[in-house]
């Protein structure tokens, strides 16, 4: 459910954007919703799971995720929308910590890589298939399909977990860090809010500037909190490794550019390409592939090279990958465009991922695995969340600009200039004016195109940068060897 929610709803953007009339900053807020609750709530859904039991927050979490995901299926507007993907960011932070726990509390140590291996294979799967359904739902159903797909996989997660999932948690749990859940998530909030919203309002708005002084302050407070307390979310000593530390900048920045920029790619496809929602689902696929083919082989590369090499190797690969988009246009075959800079960014990737996450667990010690990791994932998640902020703002203005450029030359109606000064936050779903011939309107929309094309080349060459410089970040902080963190930390 969670995986399948997490790829297919990007697929759905232009066909809701469309159907609620909403702006690129309104389906911002559809994905940032979700990612927001997610990544500040992640590592407190797993401390409940350890205090209250596994299964009982787990099934808590897919019950939730459900009835968000009804709550999105009806959705009258874009507001409503916005908060039932809240709530389902919400379902999401409380089950999918509790898939991991369950398998690594189910099964003994000679069984669980196996196991996880299994959970691994099926994830992979969902994630590739996902878009796909996705986009034949929307083409054939609707994108409110896309959401009422959870429904029945709930209630069979429900009636097997019960039948079968013994309930398991951790008799020394220490108690919940509540005070940084809340302070960490207020501030991520504001922070996100602050991004996303200085787009629309610019950034001398009072509402934007009072988000950015409340966002700088509240994640200081958590800081500070977490500094302090005996049993914090997010442990600094952590981060007195350095390898732990450079594995989580690297994560950082690599997904944060893959979050931000495969955020603009189906928009690209389906609005400006016109592709087919499903053609536009199944356009990743070879990403997806790729990285499930050479998961396994890509994890005994540490064990052979060291850390050092791949986590320089791979986001170089990945960078190589991202500017390979730069040069597409409007037309064109999807083989030739867009197949070579997806193949290779899959490479990249390919080549990152396992070994980054076997470098954060190596870079603790063995009592320690299962926080870094969650520590980690909330890493990925959060990179994310503020990529697609931060790379909106660079879409929009970039945008803008290109389009501006290419209406100055012509003379048009003052209403018609009025009219795309109005919908220019719908980027290439703008509406072209009504008082202007069918001539006119055609030159407006390839204007429109062009546009977002010279937005979208700068989307891609800031994910370019910020992979290249994670591999500047792994020749840097990055050991030739791993070594087990002599530090137990409170």
């Amino acid at each position: 459910m969670a995986f399948i929610d997490g790829t297919v709803v990007n697929v759905a953007l232009p066909a809701l954007q469309k159907n609620l009339n909403a702006t690129i900053v309104d389906v911002q807020w559809v994905i940032e919703a979700y990612s927001l609750l997610l990544a500040a709530l992640l590592l407190v859904g797993g401390s409940l799971g350890d205090h209250y039991g596994r299964r009982r927050i787990f099934l808590v979490g897919i019950a939730l995720f459900a009835l968000a995901s009804a709550w999105c299926g009806l959705a009258p507007n874009i507001g409503q929308l916005i908060a039932a993907r809240a709530v389902q960011g919400l379902g999401a932070a409380l089950l999918v910590p509790g898939s991991l726990a369950i398998i690594s509390s189910s099964f003994p140590e000679n069984e669980r890589g196996r196991a996880i291996g299994t959970w691994s294979g099926f994830s992979a799967i969902t994630t590739a298939i996902g878009p796909v359904i996705g986009g034949w739902l929307i083409e054939h159903v609707s994108w409110r399909a896309v959401f009422f797909i959870n429904m029945p996989i709930a209630l069979l997660v429900i009636l097997i977990s019960l039948w079968r999932v013994p309930e398991s948690s951790d008799a020394e749990s220490a108690g919940l860090d509540w005070r940084g859940a809340i302070i960490g998530a207020l501030g991520l909030g504001a922070l996100v809010y602050g991004l996303i919203e200085s787009s629309r309002l610019g950034f001398n708005d009072r509402s934007v500037l009072a988000a950015v002084v409340a966002a700088v302050a509240l994640l200081a407070l958590f800081l500070i909190i977490e500094a302090r307390v005996s049993n914090p979310m997010l442990p600094l000593s952590l981060f007195q490794s350095r390898t732990f530390t450079g594995a989580n900048l690297l994560t950082f920045l690599l997904y944060g550019a893959l979050g931000g920029t495969l955020f603009f790619l189906p928009l690209n496809l389906i609005q400006v390409q016109h592709y087919s929602a499903t053609a536009a689902g199944a356009a990743l696929l070879p990403f997806i592939l790729i990285l499930f083919l050479l998961s396994r082989w890509s994890g005994g590369l540490v064990e052979r090279y060291g850390p050092k090499v791949p986590l320089i190797a791979g986001p170089l690969i990945a960078a190589v990958g991202f500017a390979l988009f730069i040069p597409s246009g409007i037309g064109g075959s999807y083989w030739q465009k867009f197949f070579p800079a997806i193949f290779i960014l899959g490479i990249g990737m390919a080549v990152s991922v396992a070994p980054l996450t076997t470098t954060v667990m190596n870079s603790v010690t063995q009592n320690r695995v299962g926080i870094a990791s969650g520590v980690n994932n909330a890493v990925a998640r959060a990179a994310g969340l503020l990529a697609i902020a931060v790379l909106g703002i660079a879409m929009l203005h970039a945008f803008n600009n290109a389009l501006e450029q290419r209406l100055s030359a012509w003379k048009l109606p003052p209403s018609a200039r009025q009219s795309l000064q109005a919908q220019r936050s719908k980027l290439a779903a703008a509406s072209l004016p009504e008082d202007v011939d069918a001539l006119t309107q055609q030159a407006i929309s390839h204007a429109i195109d062009e546009s977002f094309v010279y937005a979208f080349r700068w989307v891609m060459g800031i994910g370019a940068t910020l992979a290249g410089v994670s591999a500047i970040g792994a020749l840097l902080l990055i050991g030739t060897a791993t070594r087990k963190a002599t530090f137990a930390g409170p």
